[in-house]
């Protein structure tokens, strides 16, 4: 096999990414120029990157972005500028699209909300807006058909299996929560025509993470539920779920094949059908993934017995996916004192700032602690987090009072602010202490 392959129309890549030991410079920025401008901890995003992930995925007809990996409106204007519409699982999430400059309706929509429930904030705004629909559960039919009847939806069907780089990421089975249960598609048809909805398009997404034999085998199962909701199917959705590599020995999908997959079983489709299928794909960590990265300051080195601390200003409040999943990122240092190239490496545990034991960031699911390779490295050096666009600042929290920390987005190698570091005030601004007497 070639070191490249072809994935997209218009994007070649190496066949296994490279992750530097040593990082000096972010999109053509120097990280300590960047940690001085907007200080840490900081997630800063390489824009063309994201623009290379959408133009891999142009072959489909939709490309819709699952902005849950990364929701600062300053991406979602990216993706919108360069033609991928927009997926939204909340009220906050419609706002911030329609924040970003996306029309709320059109054909196909800019906007999808897909969810499991409609909370009351969401129901009211989707309707106000004329948002489309792409139901998970059958008593979301039930309350949009109410209010709408007369109108659209699609369906988020669950296969009946799923796959993830984790447990908690693994959206189809009997043990998720998402979906609509493949075996009431029917039942959620005929509850759809009890308020004249037309259900016009079928949704399965299996998983975050997966690999291609697992989500090749959502073609088949999709085919076969369409051919079983009727021929007012007009577009299908091969959902999300799309990994990246976040190790050296860890390959690029085959998008290309991919995509074939699924132009087979969609023209299949048509042909049992008789009319043309808009084919979508719903890519988020995909897009953003690789564009992130979390710089942060090493604020202490110790030794614990054998083992080597690197203790950054960053923690699980600003990353939660080592502490969640036990994912692995890839982690580099950026020297504020000579280039660093003549730095030897060392068996580190990097920990975060937080009061809590498990603020580690290099730890296997279930809270084991591991040790990476990193170069040697000293107090006030800057250690940069990689892969961490996608389920990092989105993810973010107060935890232990901590601000939420800044977003820098580089574009032309100039970067901007596209989100300010919270001030200690605005931790609590909207907290009241009651007049007791």
């Amino acid at each position: 096999m070639s070191e490249e392959q072809t994935i997209g129309p218009r994007s070649r890549v190496p066949r296994h990414p490279t992750y530097p030991k040593l990082r000096q410079e972010i999109a053509g920025v120097d990280v300590a120029s960047l940690a001085r401008e907007f200080g840490t901890p900081t997630f800063v995003y390489d824009g063309a990157r994201i623009v290379e992930r959408i133009e891999d995925l142009r072959a489909f007809d939709v490309v819709r972005y699952a902005q849950k990996a990364c929701s600062n409106i300053a991406i979602l204007d990216l993706c919108r500028r360069h033609g991928a519409l927009v997926d939204a699982t909340s009220a906050g999430e419609l706002h911030r699209a329609l924040a970003a400059g996306y029309e709320a309706a059109g054909h196909p929509p800019p906007i999808v909300y897909t969810a499991d429930v409609f909370d009351a904030e969401s129901l009211d705004m989707v309707i106000a807006n004329g948002v489309h629909v792409n139901c998970g559960s059958p008593d979301m039919i039930d309350q949009y058909g109410r209010r709408v009847p007369g109108g659209e939806i699609t369906l988020r069907l669950n296969p009946g299996f799923g796959h993830g780089h984790s447990r908690k990421t693994n959206t189809g089975g009997e043990q998720s929560k998402h979906g609509v249960w493949h075996e009431q598609l029917t039942e959620a048809v005929e509850r759809a025509r009890r308020y004249d909805l037309t259900v016009s398009g079928l949704h399965v997404h299996i998983g975050s993470g997966s690999d291609l034999e697992h989500l090749s085998g959502v073609c088949g199962a999709l085919e076969r539920l369409v051919h079983e909701a009727g021929e007012s199917i007009g577009t299908i959705s091969a959902g999300g779920g799309l990994p990246i590599p976040y190790r050296e020995d860890e390959a690029y999908m085959d998008v290309e094949a991919y995509y074939a997959l699924w132009d087979e079983t969609r023209k299949r489709l048509e042909r049992a059908l008789g009319h043309r299928l808009t084919l979508e794909i719903e890519p988020g960590r995909y897009l953003t993934a690789e564009s992130g990265y979390l710089v942060t300051e090493i604020r202490a080195v110790k030794t614990m017995g054998s083992n080597t601390f690197y203790l950054v200003d960053a923690g699980f409040n600003n990353l939660a996916r080592p502490v969640l999943y036990g994912a692995y990122h890839p982690i580099s240092i950026a020297s504020t004192s000579g280039d660093g190239s003549d730095r030897s490496t060392r068996e580190v545990i990097v920990g975060g700032a937080l009061c809590e034991s498990g603020d580690i960031f290099t730890q296997e699911e279930g809270g084991v602690v591991r040790a990476q390779t990193l170069l040697e490295a000293h107090v006030g050096d800057l250690l940069v987090i990689e892969c961490a666009g996608a389920y990092g600042s989105v993810m973010g929290s107060n935890y232990n009072s901590k601000p939420m920390a800044a977003e820098v987005l580089v574009r032309d190698r100039t970067p901007y602010l596209v989100r300010s570091r919270q001030t200690l005030d605005q931790l609590i601004s909207n907290e009241t202490i009651p007049e007791l007497g």
